[in-house]
């Protein structure tokens, strides 16, 4: 990345705003010594602004970067004592959001351990198959998983709550130094189709993928930000690293409340929001508190924006909403700010500096512009590949995201939905998305999905499953019929059903394979 564009959008953000010569020295030693893990982000923004709140949780923790850094190091210092764990070794971090989880996540990157950020939406049977697979050591854990915890082996040593703050307590004074390789983190794949599976986070190799973000979304140095999105999620962690970066104020809340979350972002007067859709989509459904809060940002990502939710909230908080369009295995591939989410309310935006984005046909060539093709995109934190050894499509240096989409004449980009849930209902390509997209704009529907399912005349055929707003309801073949008046007749489905709630993760993505079901 161009060294003009780093320097004028740190500037542009407060990042080089001066500060005293000693604390700017040791800030930079910092990052010169410990590299952009987050450790290294903690450790510069503790030298930098040692005093300044790091983290704020419901449980009353209220951690300065001093502090936040003295207690990662003491736990750090704990684990490789107790356990004897050594760079390369692999402990698992199943935690909601709060201090503890950053504390630990920290910890093994300063020991050089790989991070695997554990679901916290798996049952018994995942979590043990993640454990074998993924060789942990030792598994870091809320209480509340407890029982879920049963099935594992009896040899894997568990650290409770209570276990951690023992931990560090009672660590033995002692010098840290960077490790011999950099700890790693894993994310797991959401699994909503299959099994999780671990994928491996590069370490940022400079300022390049934090300059990328913050020139889009307008994030500045000493913020404060409320992280709604799970941090097990690559899009919390991002956040968290961001937040690292820009010696952020951390609002984190274990659970998402909809009521707790708009209260906390007025009384930490909050100046940014991380969220995944479905989150905001509930903030729309709860009376906003007065004054409202006044945010600069609301981020999105993890999933495609519902039809008109974009329009809805910014009319309700003001043209404050971006989406980012990524993946676990392509970081960010695009983002959609106000301007264009007013302009088209379901675009994913497009690429931001340093990425690139191609929309490709099977061969592997360029499609036309307004073309659906394959989505492939480079940039500067592609992930590794899988743990288990495979890899995803790599074209060029750019890997295959998964999803179908078009860029428009603009050069916005539309995805139209995963690769795999593309539908072929009588000889015509189906995608579920722009049914989704359409059926979200009655008002009598709270949330929808649309999913494929066996058809014996027809080879498959289109089913969606409608949650609707309390008090409501729609027949079904009004809802056909209102498909009908704007889509091809092989868009409309042919099933409708009236669900109380659809069935979703941890992220907000909806499990379709638990809608499925209603066919076995």
């Amino acid at each position: 990345m161009d060294l003009p564009f780093v320097v004028t959008t740190l500037t542009r953000r407060g990042l080089l705003t001066p500060g005293r010569p000693v604390r700017v020295a040791a800030q930079l030693n910092a990052l010169r010594r410990w590299g952009f893990s987050l450790a290294g982000e903690l450790r510069q923004a503790a030298a930098r602004d040692p005093g300044r709140t790091a983290v704020i949780d419901e449980q009353g923790a209220e951690l300065t970067y001093a502090d936040l850094l003295g207690r990662a190091e003491a736990l750090a210092r704990a684990l490789r004592a107790t356990y004897g764990l050594q760079a390369g070794d692999r402990i698992g971090v199943l935690c909601r959001n709060h201090h503890g989880l950053i504390e630990t996540i920290v910890a093994a990157t300063v020991l050089g351990v790989d991070a695997v950020l554990v679901n916290t939406g798996l049952s018994a049977t995942q979590l043990a198959t993640v454990a074998d697979e993924q060789r942990l050591r030792v598994l870091v854990h809320d209480d509340e998983f407890a029982e879920r915890l049963l099935g594992l082996p009896a040899e894997l040593p568990r650290v409770t709550e209570q276990a951690r703050e023992g931990l560090v307590a009672n660590s033995l004074p002692g010098v840290l130094s960077p490790p011999e390789r950099d700890g790693r983190i894993i994310v797991l794949t959401s699994g909503t189709t299959g099994a999780p599976k671990g994928a491996r986070r590069p370490t940022p190799h400079g300022f390049g993928p934090l300059v990328a973000i913050i020139d889009r979304i307008p994030l500045h140095a000493r913020d404060r930000v409320l992280i709604a999105a799970p941090i097990f999620h690559t899009w919390g962690f991002a956040a968290l690293q961001i937040c690292f970066a820009l010696r952020a104020t951390v609002v984190l809340h274990r659970r998402f409340d909809p009521a707790a979350t708009l209260a906390a972002l007025a009384a930490q007067r909050c100046d940014a929001l991380f969220a995944v859709p479905v989150m905001v989509q509930r903030l729309l459904e709860v009376p906003p508190p007065e004054p409202r809060p006044r945010l600069k940002a609301v981020a999105l990502s993890g999933s495609a924006l519902p039809g008109g939710l974009a329009t809805a909230f910014m009319d309700a908080y003001g043209d404050v909403l971006y989406n980012l369009y990524g993946s676990t295995e392509v970081s960010w591939a695009s983002i959609a700010g106000p301007r264009e989410l007013r302009a088209a309310p379901t675009t994913a935006g497009r690429p931001p500096h340093g990425t690139r984005l191609v929309i490709l046909d099977e061969t592997g060539a360029p499609v036309p512009r307004g073309q659906v093709g394959r989505i492939f995109v480079g940039n500067e934190m592609l992930f590794e590949g899988y743990t288990s050894g495979a890899d995803r499509e790599r074209r060029d240096g750019l890997v295959d995201t998964g999803d179908l989409g078009r860029l428009d004449a603009d050069g916005l980009l539309f995805v139209d939905g995963r690769a795999d849930d593309m539908i072929v209902s009588g000889g015509e390509n189906v995608f579920p998305s722009e049914v989704e997209t359409l059926l979200g704009q009655l008002p009598q529907v709270r949330e929808v999905a649309v999913i494929g399912v066996p058809d014996s005349e027809y080879g498959q055929r289109l089913a969606a499953f409608l949650a609707l707003h309390p008090d409501e309801t729609l027949d079904p073949e009004a809802v056909r019929e209102y498909v009908r008046r704007h889509l091809a007749r092989f868009s409309v489905p042919r099933d409708v059903v009236f669900v109380k709630y659809l069935p979703r993760n941890a992220t907000g993505k909806v499990l379709t394979r638990e809608l499925r079901r209603y066919y076995d």
